[in-house]
């Protein structure tokens, strides 16, 4: 790369860190290729997870949540990017195309970097404190900021139907096809694992599991100590206004900035999207919970952590040189 263009050790440093990002099942659901000046995503379909996500919606998302990270990651290192979404209708997998630029970070750009190695999905109950009706907002206004709407859903008829569609869409899932088998080989996994969602950061199973979280076994994250009556938990639903890829992928652009932002406030999360993988608890959201005006495309459930719980661990990543497509390839 000339001068003018981040060198290739720097682009590495900031592939190293948007693979941090959140994705179905941790399966990490992308390629990435370097051009001069340029970096492209790409879907990477042999890490779809066919039973749990037949149409490759959550895959889109996840790969739309590792766009915003890198571009947070570049924006920390100096480097602004200008993004051309699915710009080749001819290749579908080919999701975005980067354009840097030389950039002077600001101190929000680094501290929004730093959001993305603490940012943990936390699937543990919360702690009865309240998320302030403020904070909600401003993770709100994050997701409207990335070309997406940011619902947090708060009427008690809207919160009932949601929940309602959790649960059946668990019912359903857990007797389909294949779907325990799949969850069973990405779920429940050694620490050392590259992939998948490792045991250790999988709540064990018992009287105190939470309603919302997808049901995984083989968990070995003890539960928090400490007093147990109730929590308190919002969802923020992310919606879109279409439901084709360009649409997928900013709601995974929103849900990356929405979590990144719930972390610096010290907020815990989990994103939910087993409701939306099923047609018909998907047309329940849409039309009770957002009235048919738009397509529900992922759930981010959110609260304070009890101060007992103890430090969730990082999840496992693959390795940059796995994810980075070889010269030619």
């Amino acid at each position: 790369m000339t001068s003018v263009e981040p060198d290739r050790e720097t682009v590495r440093t900031a592939i190293t860190l948007a693979t941090r990002a959140p994705s179905i099942h941790n399966t990490q659901p992308w390629r990435w290729r370097l051009g001069d000046g340029s970096i492209h995503l790409f879907a990477d379909r042999t890490r779809q997870v066919t039973a749990t996500d037949p149409n490759g919606r959550d895959l889109t998302v996840s790969c739309g949540a590792v766009l915003h990270h890198v571009r947070v990651a570049l924006a920390a290192l100096g480097w602004a990017t200008a993004v051309h979404r699915v710009p080749n209708p001819a290749v579908p997998d080919h999701l975005a195309s980067l354009e840097l630029t030389s950039y002077d970070p600001t101190d929000s750009d680094v501290a929004a970097a730093a959001m993305i190695a603490r940012r943990r999905t936390d699937r543990r109950r919360m702690s009865d404190w309240p998320v302030s009706p403020d904070h909600l907002e401003r993770i709100a206004g994050q997701v409207r900021a990335h070309g997406a709407l940011g619902i947090a859903v708060v009427d008690p008829a809207a919160r009932f139907a949601l929940a309602g569609a959790i649960a059946q869409a668990a019912v359903i899932q857990e007797s389909a096809p294949g779907y325990t088998l799949e969850l069973a080989t990405w779920t429940g996994r050694a620490r050392a694992s590259g992939d998948g969602v490792p045991a250790a950061n999988i709540p064990a199973r018992g009287r105190h599991d939470d309603p919302d979280t997808r049901r995984f076994s083989h968990g070995t994250l003890a539960p928090h100590t400490g007093k147990r009556y109730g929590q308190q938990t919002e969802l923020l639903l992310i919606a879109t206004s279409g439901d084709d890829v360009l649409s997928r992928l900013r709601a995974g652009e929103a849900a990356s900035a929405a979590l990144l932002t719930a972390t610096g406030l010290g907020l815990a999360s989990c994103p939910l999207s087993q409701p939306l993988e099923i047609a018909d608890t998907r047309r329940r959201v849409r039309d009770h919970v957002l009235g048919g005006t738009a397509e529900p495309q992922l759930v981010i459930r959110l609260g304070w952590a009890p101060t007992s719980a103890a430090p969730l661990p990082a999840t496992a990543r693959r390795d940059v040189d796995d994810v980075i497509a070889a010269s030619g390839e």
